[in-house]
């Protein structure tokens, strides 16, 4: 694999930023570039972003005239993959690696259907607070990308990838088993994600002793039982490690989904408790805590004006 150079980033939120300011810092603004729809170029135009307080421009390319680039991010919600597909059809050539650093465990699926398996890394975006309300993101912690091979002939590939991540000073780690870990970050979603939103409360919320984290940590075990049924051996051991992780955070921070329920914004719950619930289904497996928070966030949601 030739060395990256060029990265494309489908998605302006936090994640978004947050990738779009590290690698422009590091290796110049025409190193990196987000692409959009002329919809939501205009839109962006009209945002004055700050990345920790501090005015940031990026480069913004209409997708239908976007040319291919070495390296994609996928970056947006689960309810937007879809349209992301559309907008970075031009930048996808044949030597283009991506990632997704969405939550849950389909979205490299998804992208190796349409863009081909081989083209994708699984990775996992971790350990970061950070937090995006209108233009402005914040963040404490920048966190780090788990990333891994699907198949053992994308090791090439891995190690292009690695060397850019090195380039860019995004820390990492390369997954021996990239699935179980994907299933862990499945399984911390499910749990915190949902937990802080339909509680509407914080990381420290979430930690503290009562009736949220009991529920948090009863989302996680049926998220742990449905692994099983998967083949990925996911453990309590995980379990009691994520929440270790959560422990590190900024106590006043949140996840996405509760920065969703403070917007208005449709969350992820269909990519959460939905996907546990179909998958439990299928496996004969009862999931009461999961259904509970799904029930509980469509209310809320219902309720937006």
């Amino acid at each position: 694999m030739k060395e990256i150079q060029t990265t494309a980033i489908v998605g302006m939120g936090a994640l978004g930023l947050l990738y779009g300011n590290q690698i422009a810092a590091e290796l110049g603004t025409s190193a990196v570039r987000f692409i959009a729809d002329k919809d939501r170029i205009k839109k962006y135009k009209e945002m004055n972003f700050t990345v920790n307080g501090e005015r940031r421009s990026f480069p913004v390319e209409d997708c239908e005239t976007a040319a291919p680039a070495d390296f994609i991010i996928v970056a947006v919600k689960y309810n937007a993959l879809p349209a992301a597909l559309d907008t970075m059809k031009h930048c996808v050539g044949p030597d283009t690696t991506i990632i997704s650093v969405m939550n849950g465990i389909s979205s490299e699926q998804i992208i190796g259907e349409r863009y081909g398996h081989e083209k994708v890394l699984y990775s996992i975006a971790q350990g970061m607070d950070a937090m995006k309300f209108g233009a402005a993101l914040t963040y404490t912690k920048f966190g780090e990308l788990r990333i891994g091979v699907r198949t053992p002939d994308q090791a090439d590939r891995l190690k292009a990838m690695t060397d850019f991540l090195d380039r860019a000073k995004i820390a990492y780690v390369a997954e021996d088993d990239i699935l179980h870990r994907l299933w862990g970050k499945f399984m911390l979603n499910v749990g915190v994600n949902q937990t802080c939103m339909a509680y509407e409360t914080t990381y420290s919320g979430a930690l503290t002793p009562g009736e949220a984290h009991d529920t948090m940590v009863g989302a996680m075990r049926e998220v742990i039982a449905l692994a099983k049924a998967e083949h990925v051996n996911l453990t309590e051991q995980d379990l009691e490690d994520y929440i270790r992780l959560l422990e590190t955070l900024s106590p006043d921070g949140m996840p996405s989904m509760r920065q969703d329920g403070l917007s208005h914004r449709p969350s992820e719950v269909e990519m959460f408790a939905g996907t546990v619930g179909r998958m439990a289904k299928k496996h004969g497996l009862s999931t009461p805590v999961n259904d509970r928070l799904y029930e509980r966030i469509k209310e809320m949601e219902a309720q937006y004006s």
